[in-house]
């Protein structure tokens, strides 16, 4: 197969320099998978609860298996990855995961071409959306129609193979076995068992066709996070790790510009904006964001579209995006965070309160209780501040050995000051798209906005992805309780072989609001309204999604509520306002209240007596009673 040059090899090339796990390797994997499972998962009574899931039962008959076979005649390596994977995918977690080691780690598989699903009178069909270049066959061209897999019919085969990588509901199931049909990473899902796949499709001059794709495999770009290391980020991720890796080997493969302007480093900040097609405004962020005024039939509005929240700092991103929104229409906004698998979550809850004049409570989180919690958050419960501080789940979890409690008490992990510092700077109407693929800190997100009620939510799938939880892994855990110096000497984590690791949900999130104390994990969040992506949206910029959005946007109310301060010499200072929507203007002075004014759409003039500089100025603007509208800003 002609492809771009990626350093990519063919999958049976690849596949023969795999298999050097020892039995001993293979039964210290099991049981440092034991420990995690046993000792940290947050999730494991419900997922035992909800799925009849039993992995600690299940690696400890592995463990048995092991005991019995001999270094001269073990089973293939390929099936003991089958057997630890099969076990953790029983949980239905995609925080929860085997990495799989060398030569695995850090390569992709992939077929040439990507596949999405359209929802067209009333069936889907499974279309050609894009073609490596170098890649030919006759008729296979964007907007194919993928009919049949292998002779499989192509509905029944993206079931099948979602089976394997199980996620939290049955969309994400379905989303998740649609993509890995073409695209695999190898750190975290098994090398595919064909190596090649016959493709029966229906062109678009509506001719039958067959063509053979042939697997190849290459190294993908690098993550933005160093996942083991002992750091805030690190320990704050919201990830789902697939749904990162195809992200970057996407843009690996269709988006070499954006891989040119980040030079290799995933969600890279550029020094000067960079507009990476025509119609986008220039972002500093070109893996992170893409921002334009879309026109539709309800209007013209301004869409940013939110790839990763993958990032190393998150005051950074909610930057970018406040400027980046600032240039867009002011009459609605259209959030699109699909195919989003999350990442910082501070970087997810920094940004609701750009959207809305409401005090963000960010997500609790929990641990489950347990002697092995317990010493790493009494070992991290006293750091200096800007460290990682485990110190509010210290008290429960050590009560938790007289309570008998399943869970700690529930405290957020992102900082309220950092998620209200800055408060609302977008006035107009807000919509938010989700799929399935939203996951992790995308969920939070997603949570966050409903339970504030920023605006309204437009889902292409019935729900989220349904990821509520933290994630640390194999390699943090031990790093935890080795820094800072001394390191525990009694430390049950062990080095695993041959860069192979495991990751583990360590805190489950809770919702805030009407839906408090929900579990975010397997429930996700559901939409408002619900659009079937159509062949129009996979081929053309997603008109119709767009348009659907549009005509939610045209249906809610517009606010504004400009502030300029003029202030003088004279210790007054004149506040102008250009206020639509809104009937009452509340001014505050350092938080203590002193101004109260009706007010009508127009512009209006407030002067503010005894105020000196660098006093800190709040309006909020209200209609009918309720909060609608606030403005910060610095005497």
């Amino acid at each position: 197969m002609d492809v771009p040059n990626l350093g990519s090899q063919a999958l049976g090339a690849f596949l023969a320099t795999a298999g050097s796990l020892t039995l001993a390797d293979r039964k210290l994997i099991v049981d440092q998978a034991l420990l995690l499972i046993e000792s940290n998962y947050v999730h494991l009574p419900m997922k035992e609860a909800m799925y009849a899931a039993n992995p600690v039962r299940r690696l400890r008959l592995l463990r048995t298996r092991l005991d019995r076979q001999t270094a001269t005649a073990m089973e293939p390596e390929w099936l003991f990855h089958w057997q630890v994977s099969s076990i953790f995918h029983s949980v239905r977690d995609l925080h929860t995961n085997y990495l799989l080691p060398a030569p695995f780690a850090g390569q992709i598989a992939f077929l040439p071409f990507r596949i999405q699903k359209a929802h067209d009178a009333g069936a889907d069909h499974y279309i050609v959306t894009q073609i490596l270049s170098g890649f030919h066959a006759e008729g296979f061209d964007v907007g194919a129609e993928i009919t049949h897999w292998n002779g499989i019919p192509i509905a029944r085969a993206v079931a099948v193979n979602g089976a394997r990588f199980a996620g939290s509901n049955t969309a994400a199931n379905l989303a998740r076995g649609l993509d890995s049909l073409t695209l695999r990473p190898l750190l975290i899902q098994l090398a595919p068992d064909e190596e090649w796949v016959t493709v029966s499709f229906v062109g678009n001059d509506g001719a039958k066709r067959e063509v053979r794709a042939h697997w190849q495999v290459a190294p993908n770009l690098p993550p933005a996070t160093d996942h083991d290391a002992v750091t805030v980020a690190a320990t704050s991720m919201g990830l789902d790790l697939d749904s990162d890796e195809k992200s970057r080997a996407m843009k690996l493969l269709y988006r070499p510009d954006v891989v040119d302007l980040e030079e290799g480093q995933s969600s890279a900040e550029l020094a000067e904006p960079v507009a990476v097609e025509g119609a986008d405004i220039a972002t500093t962020m070109p893996g992170v964001f893409r921002a334009r005024a879309v026109n539709t039939p309800s209007g013209t509005f301004g869409y940013v579209r939110i790839f990763t929240f993958n990032v190393n700092d998150p005051v950074a991103f909610r930057d970018e995006f406040v400027r980046l929104t600032g240039q867009l229409p002011q009459n609605g906004l259209i959030v699109d965070v699909r195919s989003n698998g999350g990442g910082h979550i501070f970087a997810a809850e920094f940004l609701l309160q750009t959207m809305t004049p409401r005090t963000i409570s960010p997500e609790p989180v929990q641990f489950i209780n347990t002697a092995l919690n317990l010493r790493i958050v009494r070992r991290h419960k006293d750091n200096p501040t800007g460290q990682i501080d485990l110190g509010p789940w210290h008290e429960s979890l050590e009560q938790a050995a007289e309570t008998g409690a399943t869970h700690s008490a529930a405290h957020p992990i992102t900082p309220a000051a950092g998620a209200n510092e800055i408060g609302q700077t977008y006035h107009g109407p807000v919509v938010l798209v989700t799929d399935a693929r939203c996951y992790s800190a995308t969920d939070i997100f997603a949570a966050g906005f409903a339970d504030h009620r920023i605006g309204r939510i437009l889902g292409v799938d019935d729900s989220t992805g349904a990821g509520g939880a933290n994630v640390w892994t194999h390699g943090l855990l031990a790093n935890l309780l080795q820094l800072p110096a001394p390191a525990d000497a009694e430390s049950p984590y062990r080095a695993l072989p041959n860069g192979a690791n495991l990751r583990t949900a360590i805190r489950r999130t809770l919702r805030v609001g009407a839906a408090a104390g929900t579990p975010v994990e397997d429930y996700g969040v559901q939409p408002d309204a619900l659009h079937r992506m159509t062949r129009n949206d996979v081929l053309g910029e997603n008109v119709d999604l767009l348009a659907a959005a549009g005509q939610m946007l045209a249906s809610m109310p517009v606010r504004r509520m400009d502030m300029v301060i003029e202030a003088s010499a004279t210790g007054t200072a004149t506040i102008g306002l250009t206020v639509a929507g809104i009937d009452r203007i509340d001014l505050y002075l350092n938080n203590r209240p002193r101004i109260s004014q009706d007010v009508t759409d127009g512009n209006v003039r407030l002067t503010l007596p005894d105020v000196a500089p660098g006093q800190r100025l709040s309006a909020y603007g209200f209609a009918a009673g309720e909060l609608v509208a606030a403005r910060r800003a610095t005497i």
